[in-house]
């Protein structure tokens, strides 16, 4: 989507062909107070929205787990915590290197993962999808990287289905979390997060898309309400 230049107050998302560039120098910009700021913008419930991520997997201890665009690892650590043996992708160099404690690191895009074919056992991705320029694409990278029968957990923003919540979370994240953002750490960065969720498929939408580069067994589930909501999938047996 186009920026307005003609507009007031511009759409804080980028044309499309800048979106790669744009949100890795944003990422790079926020990674230093990430955490902080995505504990105060959930109230702490990312915590248990990160652990029923990895839980999903359904993976015995020991599995070797791509966290795709793992940020600054809380899901690497989440997935440690349970067992796991995590390797962290991520295409903000900014993130990474706020990175700790999480195991090896990828510097990759999502869209041209540097890992063989059917080379790890699962693939977690959290609040992510609405950030990669060809989602399609990306799909069929974790596709290709996971192994047959393995497993994703692709956890996101919702949309509560509750219209009281629904407009209380509406103001929160759409108001409010930009404001926030401002004071502790970007205020431009935390105008596109809210508005990207725009880029993301509706759920009939990207249960299409998983099935078409090749998982099988989609199901989707809400976290809290609604407020964030969790993929998961199971690597078919054949290529897409």
């Amino acid at each position: 989507m186009p920026t307005d230049h003609h507009s007031a107050d511009p759409s804080p998302l980028p044309p499309l062909e800048e979106k790669t560039e744009v949100v890795r120098s944003m990422f790079d910009a926020i990674a230093p107070r990430y955490e902080l700021v995505n504990r105060v913008m959930t109230f702490g419930l990312d915590a248990s929205w990160r652990r029923r991520t990895v839980s999903s997997l359904g993976l015995p201890p020991g599995s070797l787990v791509l966290d795709l665009a793992c940020g600054t690892g809380d899901l690497s650590r989440t997935a440690a915590a349970h067992g796991l043996r995590p390797i962290g992708a991520d295409l903000s160099f900014g993130m990474l290197s706020a990175s700790h404690d999480t195991g090896p690191l990828v510097h990759a895009d999502a869209a041209a993962l540097p890992l063989a074919d059917a080379s790890v056992d699962g693939l977690l991705c959290g609040y992510a999808l609405r950030n990669f320029t060809d989602l399609p694409r990306c799909l069929g990278e974790m596709a290709r990287v996971v192994r047959p029968g393995g497993r994703i957990s692709l956890l996101e923003v919702g949309a509560p289905e509750s219209t009281l919540i629904g407009l209380g979370y509406r103001l929160w994240f759409e108001r409010i979390v930009p404001v926030i953002g401002g004071l502790l750490s970007d205020r431009a960065a935390y105008r596109y997060l809210p508005a990207s969720t725009a880029y993301l498929p509706e759920p009939a939408a990207l249960r299409n898309m998983l099935l078409a580069a090749g998982f099988s067994g989609v199901n989707h589930h809400h976290l809290s309400g609604g407020l964030s909501q969790l993929i998961t999938a199971t690597r078919g047996s054949h290529a897409a």
